[in-house]
C-alpha cells in the first residue's frame, strides 16, 4: 500500500476531529475540540498524519519541549490509526517517520502516555523501545 506521512498544515487541523472523537477517552463536543485545536496549533504542537489514497487514516499529535531530565523531546499525543489499517506494520512505519522528523528538529527522545487498558498500544510501544517511567496524574479544577 502507498502511504503518505506528513505534518498537517495548521489550517487543516480540523480534519482530525472525527478521528479524535473515535478515541476511547474522547468526550468533548466538536465545538470544544475546534476551540482547543485552534489554540494548540499556536503552541509547540504539530500534527503528523497518514494518508492512504488521499484518505486520512492515522494521526499523532507532537508536543515539543525541553525538559530537565532528558533535554529536547517530543511527546506523542492522541496516536490513532483507523481499525482497517492496524496490525499491518503501519504504526511502526509511522513512528519511524516521526522519529526522523523530530530528530531533524533537534529532539533526542520521545515520550507518550497510553491508557492502562489500551493493550495493543502497549505492545507497539514496548517493541519500539519505550520504557514505563511512571504514572500520569490529572486533576481538574
Amino acid at each position: 500500500m502507498d502511504f503518505q506521512f506528513k505534518i498537517l498544515d495548521a489550517s487543516e487541523i480540523f480534519q482530525i476531529i472525527p478521528m479524535i472523537q473515535k478515541l476511547s477517552n474522547a468526550k468533548n463536543s466538536e465545538a470544544i475540540l475546534r476551540e482547543r485545536f485552534s489554540e494548540m496549533v499556536n503552541q509547540n504542537y504539530e500534527c503528523a498524519v497518514i494518508y492512504h489514497q488521499k484518505q486520512l487514516v492515522g494521526m499523532s499529535g507532537l508536543w515539543f519541549s525541553t525538559r530537565h531530565y532528558v533535554g529536547k523531546t517530543v511527546e506523542l499525543d492522541h496516536v490513532y490509526i483507523e481499525t482497517d489499517y492496524r496490525n499491518q506494520g503501519l504504526g511502526k512505519q509511522f513512528l519511524a517517520w516521526i522519529y526522523a522528523h523530530v530528530k531533524a528538529k533537534g529532539c533526542n527522545s520521545a515520550e507518550l502516555n497510553t491508557y492502562v487498558q489500551n493493550y495493543p498500544s502497549h505492545k507497539l510501544y514496548y517493541n519500539e523501545g519505550f520504557e514505563i517511567l511512571g504514572y500520569h496524574f490529572l486533576k481538574h479544577f
